[in-house]
């Protein structure tokens, strides 16, 4: 019986730590959302522990990680999630990548949706480099938003 009890304490503080760690990660994870009088949605964001804004969100309903890249683009994921969100991979091109040169297949997304700010039919790329569910969050998306950083926050605000 002992054992059976310290087994059960060791795994519910585990799965508290990681917990802990997947915040301190993505502060971002259930991202809430202000209407203003105007009609506009802003959803402000923390700064995770390394300095960078991530949110999760939805491409086709799919949840997803964005990771804000003012430097990219387009938006970008990998091969696993856009066959998980239903895109097909379109025409190859070149990128220039942090690692280099890679191939991408053109896609576009029904929807991408981070607290109620939803964009619709939003150019993206897919590289088959990239793994698991994080997505480059880059300017075909953002471009179509606001976004203000004041100390550890950054609201991004859209006007439909």
């Amino acid at each position: 019986m002992l054992m059976i009890s310290f087994a059960l304490g060791l795994a519910a503080l585990t799965m508290g730590f990681d917990s802990l760690l997947a915040r301190r990660e993505n502060p971002n994870q259930n991202p809430a959302s202000q209407r203003a009088a105007d009609g506009s949605v802003e959803v402000t964001l923390r700064r995770n522990a390394q300095g960078h804004y991530l949110v999760t969100g939805f491409i086709n309903e799919v949840p997803s990680r964005f990771l804000l890249d003012t430097g990219a683009t387009d938006v970008v994921l990998s091969e696993q999630l856009a066959s998980r969100a239903g895109l097909e991979a379109g025409y190859p091109t070149r990128a220039m990548t942090a690692n280099g040169p890679v191939t991408v297949y053109s896609a576009v997304l029904d929807e991408l949706r981070i607290g109620d700010i939803r964009l619709q039919e939003v150019p993206a790329s897919i590289n088959p480099a990239m793994q698991g569910d994080a997505v480059l969050l880059g300017m075909s998306a953002l471009k179509h938003i606001e976004f203000t950083q004041r100390g550890d926050s950054l609201t991004l605000r859209y006007i439909p």
